[in-house]
């Protein structure tokens, strides 16, 4: 093997010891920005010597080829759904059925969480992620392999210095609580339908033709099965001890039992622990343990007889409906709220419910002043999913959905495909307005720091109501703002200029074309190196990109039709705005920070420490979590602790104070 081969190899190790650690483990012990330069040196050697390249590679993971549609592929074994049961009458019938089946000894019954996600089985044939197939209806799943190689949490390659030739492993993909919230902010601001939950995003998300899409969310997963060709221990939870041994992770929590009161207290706990869970449950699987008295068992046509599903009712609560709010989102969309009268419910007060849209309301047959039965949909977003109609006031009008705009009277109407009805006065409702301005503002978009309520202030005095009136904001008129002295001005407007240095991307999100959001955004700028190639786009070329669909196509193509839009772009770029990825490159090339590793400590005045990690990368700095010798100066604010600046005096290592750091990166007049 030469030196080249034996780096490259060292190299994929380390890196997928870092991921193993990272997304299995949870115990990171590498700084993300050195994990990086890991994989960037990767990259580079393997394109320098493609002969030693590996479709096991940690570089291998998002998928460059798009596919134009997925394969049925049959299982081997086949995905047979659990039996379900509802109470502890329905456990004691199974107990029952396996100390009959087996009157010798006690049954070893092994209990675990049941993860609500899509359930897919991972191929490896001799140690290395082969394919990756749907549950489909059991028999016939689709191939989704090229997605599930983006999944960090899923091995390439086994931890196994000898596997056995065929290893099949049964999961559940997942898209955890605090990604799935990330997503939908970004659905709605995109003026996308949000999931209805987690499993529908995770299911969504891996049904999805661009891989390099899927990599961007988030997805995990973990194992609960395995299969083999070759000899395997004889317990169920002993093979799972297996898998984890090979680097695929399995939940913490399983658990064995011998007895029926052991089962109903794993039960009991997790009926109030789950709800602190990451990720989303919608109950607890309980299997024999032992693999052979499974197989003397056997199965039903659709479900195995050594296995059943305990799934815990959904916290129910009733409260009174006092009424409905009618919201208007920034692409005009019409959404309907459930004010309710405020009730607990899995460990919160719920005093509002989604309604989704006029359909909703309708298959509910809402009234004014019912009661309603309200539950946690995935079991963190409120929904209400039925009347109690025996106290229901005779001859209640019901709920009407407004055919006017309720904030500025305009007619509604209801897109061809859609259900939602949409304001028909984009250029004059004030909601929309405001949304759009507010839109044009977040972190993910032009980035400007400042609040809804400035915003509604500078729209009602007439002096932002298009975007690009906030690069015409002048000290004079903020200082007439409540609130607004001098420090409070300048940061606004330093915010408003740095903005001007956002990349296309953002910026192409911040315009607020409907249905285009950050990761669409992404996309475009990748085929459309410019905004101007991108308004000359037709829809054919659009739709011919993977993911760029017809009603986004058709949103961006009526998007660039309107003049006033063409006149937003041209007043945008003469601020200095960049739209051209070209633009920005020539932007980014003189980066004042390159070289410098920079630590972050104290409080600030102008912007947060996440905004000023932000800053650092965008001129090309490092960002220390901790003090060294390789410190290049420590952008120190008010109340840094007394023990990081001894350490930073006693190396020898520059303090530069806000107001040094701004002036040094040409953000703050002399």
């Amino acid at each position: 093997m030469s030196t080249i081969e034996q780096t490259i190899k060292k190299l994929r190790q380390e890196i997928e010891e870092h991921n193993y650690r990272y997304y299995v483990l949870n115990k990171p012990d590498i700084e993300d920005i050195d994990f990086d330069a890991l994989m960037h040196k990767l990259e580079l050697l393997e394109q320098e010597y493609p002969e030693f390249q590996d479709p096991s590679s940690p570089t291998q993971r998002v998928g460059s080829d798009r596919s134009e549609r997925f394969v049925s592929v049959a299982h081997v074994y086949p995905m047979l759904s659990l039996s379900n049961s509802y109470n502890y009458d329905d456990v004691r019938v199974f107990w029952n059925r396996l100390t009959e089946a087996f009157p010798e000894k006690a049954p070893s019954v092994h209990c675990e969480l049941k993860f609500d996600g899509l359930s897919i089985s991972v191929i490896y044939i001799d140690g290395v992620l082969h394919q990756a197939v749907t549950r489909g209806d059991g028999l016939v799943g689709d191939d989704v392999t090229q997605n599930i190689r983006t999944i960090r949490s899923i091995p390439l390659r086994l931890k196994a210095s000898n596997p056995p030739h065929r290893v099949e492993v049964r999961g559940e993909v997942i898209l955890p609580f605090a990604e799935f919230e990330r997503l939908n902010g970004r659905r709605i601001e995109a003026g996308e339908e949000p999931f209805a939950n987690p499993r529908n995003a995770a299911s969504g998300t891996l049904k999805l033709l661009d891989p390099n899409i899927v990599s961007q969310r988030k997805l995990d997963c973990y194992f609960y099965h395995l299969y083999s060709d070759a000899s395997l221990p004889e317990g169920h939870y002993e093979r799972l001890e297996l898998c984890k041994s090979w680097g695929l992770k399995v939940s913490t929590h399983n658990r064995l039992v011998s007895s029926l009161e052991e089962v109903y207290s794993y039960l009991e706990y997790w009926d109030t622990a789950r709800k602190e869970l990451p990720c989303a449950t919608d109950g607890i699987v309980l299997k024999l343990n032992s693999v052979r008295e499974q197989e003397f068992l056997g199965t039903t046509n659709k479900s195995p007889r050594w296995a059943i599903a305990y799934k815990y009712q959904p916290e129910r609560a009733r409260t009174l409906l006092k009424g409905v709010s009618f919201q208007v989102g920034r692409t005009g969309v019409i959404v309907p709220v459930a004010e309710l009268e405020p009730i607990l419910l899995s460990g919160t007060v719920v005093r509002r419910a989604t309604l989704h849209n006029a359909d909703f309301i309708t298959s509910l047959d809402l009234r004014e002043g019912d009661y309603v039965f309200v539950e946690k949909g995935g079991e963190i977003i409120p929904k209400i999913v039925s009347v109690d109609r025996d106290t229901r006031v005779e001859l209640a009008p019901r709920i009407a959905f407004p055919d006017r705009c309720p904030d500025c009277g305009a007619p509604l109407e209801n897109k061809e495909g859609e259900v939602a009805f949409y304001c028909t006065n984009s250029l004059e409702c004030p909601m929309q307005i405001k949304g759009r301005l507010e839109h044009f503002c977040t972190r993910k978009a032009a980035d400007i720091n400042i609040g809804s309520e400035t915003i509604a202030v500078l729209y009602d005095k007439g002096w932002v109501r298009r975007v690009e009136d906030f690069y015409m904001l002048t000290d004079l008129q903020l200082m007439q703002l409540d609130g607004f002295k001098e420090r409070a001005t300048q940061k606004l407007l330093l915010s408003i200029e740095q903005s001007k240095r956002r990349p296309y991307a953002a910026m192409l999100f911040a315009l607020g074309i409907r249905l285009v959001g950050e990761t669409v955004a992404k996309t475009l700028t990748k085929h459309f190196p410019s905004i101007d190639l991108l308004q000359a786009a037709s829809q054919e070329e659009l739709t011919a990109i993977g993911d760029i669909g017809t009603k986004i196509a058709q949103s961006i193509v009526s998007f660039f039709a309107d003049s006033r839009n063409i006149e937003t772009v041209k007043a945008l770029r003469s601020f200095g705005i960049s739209l051209a990825e070209e633009e920005q490159g020539q932007e980014t090339s003189s980066l004042l920070l390159e070289g410098n590793s920079i630590v972050i400590s104290g409080t600030f005045q102008y912007h947060s420490r996440e905004e000023y990690a932000s800053i650092i990368e965008r001129l090309g700095g490092k960002r220390l979590s901790s003090i060294s010798s390789k410190t290049t100066f420590i952008l120190a604010g008010t109340e840094m602790g007394p023990s990081k600046r001894e350490k930073a005096l006693s190396l020898g290592i520059p303090l530069l104070s806000e107001e040094e750091f701004l002036a040094k990166i040409g953000k703050l007049d002399d």
